[in-house]
């Protein structure tokens, strides 16, 4: 069944965020903050971990960098691109309009939970990829691994920022849906050069997200550099 991954994905989303809401309502606030930190560490590493494996390789026992201008590129282009839309606002919007629709005016946390959640389960090849693996031939294979990892993620987030982070489902669900339902109009555009600019960009943006976790007074906009992976994709294919 064509889009069974993204169904699947989006339940272990709504499964981890519920998990997480009973879990954070068994610890103080301080544990909270706490526990936050922690999840800040592991996303900051998780977008290094990426990275390093795009961008340096070993060639005759030595370490060599590629990539350096297209990241440079992308995310010089891409913010601009985004502070000029000003994606970071419209994502609080609807993190806003989401919040009074649910019931949860009164929860402070909610809009930052959804943004934070949204950005760090959305940004990543393996969305792009798995979503059209399954919209290509109906094999979710990698759209299952990232289930089960977002479900770990978004507990934990939940946990720590409240349930507005369960609602990162929406956004998953529209990315990686509209993805598998244009697979074959898109699937040529993704390279094998387009998807490793993609994971590396995306890979930064994803540190950025653990960086404004764990500094309360860092505050990244990395919603307003989401056209830098556009940007990344386009870069594969400039002569």
């Amino acid at each position: 069944m064509i889009g069974l991954g993204t169904i699947i994905n989006v339940a272990g989303v709504i499964v981890g965020g519920l998990v997480g809401m009973l879990f954070g309502k068994l610890i103080t606030p301080r544990f909270q903050d706490t526990l936050m930190k922690a999840n800040g560490l592991c996303v900051l590493f998780l977008g290094i971990a990426g990275v390093l494996e795009k961008m340096f390789t070993i060639q005759d026992g030595q370490i060599s960098s590629t990539g350096t201008m297209m990241m440079i590129s992308s995310l010089a282009v891409g913010s601009l691109i985004g502070e000029w839309i000003n994606l970071e606002y419209r994502m609080q919007q609807f993190g806003q309009w989401l919040k009074i629709k649910t019931g949860n005016a009164k929860d402070r946390s909610f809009v930052d939970g959804f943004v934070t959640a949204s950005l760090t389960v959305c940004i990543g090849a393996m969305a792009i990829v798995g979503a059209l693996q399954d919209g290509l031939t109906g094999n979710y294979s990698t759209l299952l691994t990232k289930a089960i990892l977002d479900l770990i993620i978004v507990c934990v987030m939940t946990a720590s920022l409240g349930k507005g982070c369960m609602f990162s489902a929406i956004p998953i669900a529209i990315l990686q849906g509209s993805v598998t339902l244009l697979a074959r109009a898109i699937a040529p555009i993704m390279t094998e050069t387009a998807l490793s600019n993609l994971s590396l960009v995306g890979n930064i943006l994803i540190f950025c997200v653990g960086a404004n976790l764990v500094w309360d007074n860092l505050k990244i906009k990395v919603a307003n550099m989401l056209p830098a992976i556009v940007i990344a994709v386009a870069w594969a294919f400039l002569p």
